[in-house]
């Protein structure tokens, strides 16, 4: 939890630090979209900060209700599958809020995917979830902190995409600079441009589809090693 924390602490400035730049050296719509942008990203910050607080005082009922006699590193060793699920879905997190940071970085700067901010944004929230799920294993249901981790769960999930949206609206406005302009053009000239529109457009099918069938892949995959190597969703043996 600690990485996790210093790793949301690093990237909040980080976005202060952009946005201070971009301030310095950018106007109109630019300024415009990275401020909203990078507004968003501050308020998904300030979420997962919730969430992690919440995360550690969870944690410690835990630990406290569970270990009886033993030490809390014996308690943590009992407990082994279940310790190693909840440190990965946190380091998730803070991982996830890292590698947004960069994909923002790169957006203010007009030289990254607008498309990759929006799924770094998903990532955090699935990551989110199994902190939760992780969590919950062990959780008295009835848990006032684990009331509170869902809620900041809740807050992160709306966050995430409050990043998309700002994203979807920042590029669509950014792209509206570039309107299609064919009035010049001479009917042989529209012919042509049609015909490479329609090749660009099954090549990008093609491609998609490729695209989908590997990404069921790999998340296939990510879910074996994730749910069946960390056993997040089930208890450890010889714990009740």
């Amino acid at each position: 939890m600690a990485a996790t924390s210093a790793a949301v602490e690093s990237a909040a400035a980080r976005i202060e630090d952009m946005l201070n730049k971009s301030r310095a050296v950018d106007t109109g719509v630019k300024m415009e979209v990275n401020e909203r942008i990078l507004a968003s990203c501050t308020d998904l910050m300030q979420a997962i900060k919730v969430l992690v607080l919440s995360s550690k005082d969870l944690q410690r009922d835990i630990v406290e209700s569970g270990r009886g006699a033993a030490s809390m590193k014996e308690f943590y060793v009992k407990n082994s599958r279940w310790t190693e699920g909840l440190i990965s879905a946190s380091k998730a997190v803070g991982w996830g809020a890292t590698v947004m940071v960069d994909a923002a970085d790169l957006v203010v700067q007009g030289k990254g995917k607008y498309e990759e901010l929006m799924v770094c944004s998903h990532e955090i929230a699935a990551s989110t979830a199994q902190l939760v799920a992780a969590s919950k294993v062990k959780a008295d249901k009835d848990n006032a902190n684990l009331g509170r981790l869902k809620l900041a769960s809740k807050g992160v999930t709306q966050a995430t995409a409050g990043v998309v949206a700002s994203t979807k609206s920042g590029k669509s406005q950014i792209q509206e600079k570039d309107t299609m302009d064919f009035s010049s053009m001479t009917l042989t000239q529209i012919k042509r441009q049609e015909m490479d529109s329609q090749v660009s457009v099954l090549e990008l099918e093609t491609k998609l589809q490729k695209e989908r069938e590997r990404l069921g892949e790999l998340r296939k995959k990510h879910y074996e090693l994730a749910g069946v190597a960390e056993g997040w969703g089930e208890e450890d043996e010889g714990t009740g």
